[in-house]
């Protein structure tokens, strides 16, 4: 990637953590991140208001909730324009630990790779199991309809290099966009690796409504077959 400092961009789709999402903001920070782009997915409470006011951070704002895919697709196609070398997305409700973030970009800068995959299921300590479960049940149909087997097709939490931010073309909006990631990182012959990543389980990120159940999982794998024929 050359001898210049890579310039790092934190894409944080949020939606309804006014909460948490400063605290999140404060974290990343202290870690030396400093470019940092918060999407609120047309939250309904002070969630962009709370990021707006953070100096130094790019706010942004969907009028309408649009869901996670076209919100982590917003926040890519800011930091393109900001000239990123790389692009870590980042989930909003405080699950991902920011010390996590160096060994994601590190394959990115160091070894030339495209992009890292966070997974939770290299370690899965902690990890409620019906998240286990639904999980490799996520990554078996990732496989079968796109034919690359990831240990957590799921994860919010990836790295990608500029060049795979210029290939990757996705048509979902929702859930089903991290598993279409997937296809295209084969599609594109691109360099991937997976890292270990911790994750914080806490009373307030398992009692999110909007997170994925049973029958979000199973209206997310329509919509990738969906995708996949239309």
């Amino acid at each position: 990637m050359g001898t210049t400092q890579p310039q790092v961009y934190l894409v944080i789709p949020a939606f309804n953590e006014g909460k948490i999402i400063a605290n999140v903001i404060e974290e990343i920070q202290k870690h030396g991140f400093s470019n940092i782009i918060v999407v609120d997915d047309g939250s309904k409470d002070d969630t962009y208001e709370k990021a707006k006011s953070i100096r130094g951070i790019t706010a942004l704002r969907h009028k309408l909730n649009r869901g996670y895919g076209a919100t982590v697709k917003t926040g890519v196609e800011a930091a393109k324009i900001m000239d990123a070398d790389v692009v870590v997305t980042f989930d909003g409700d405080g699950q991902h630990d920011p010390m996590d973030i160096s060994e994601l970009i590190s394959p990115i800068v160091n070894s030339d790779y495209d992009v890292v995959l966070g997974t939770r299921l290299l370690d899965t300590a902690g990890m409620p199991f019906y998240k286990i479960i639904a999980n490799q049940i996520g990554n078996f149909f990732t496989w079968l309809l796109f034919g690359i087997w990831v240990t957590d097709s799921q994860s919010g939490f990836r790295a990608f290099s500029r060049k795979a931010i210029e290939k990757i073309k996705t048509k979902s909006e929702r859930y089903e966009y991290s598993s279409e990631v997937i296809r295209e990182v084969k599609l594109h012959k691109l360099r991937y690796k997976e890292v270990p990543i911790k994750v914080r389980y806490t009373e307030y990120s398992m009692g999110k409504a909007y997170k994925q159940g049973f029958l979000n999982g199973l209206k997310t794998l329509y919509k990738m077959v969906w995708n996949l024929i239309s």
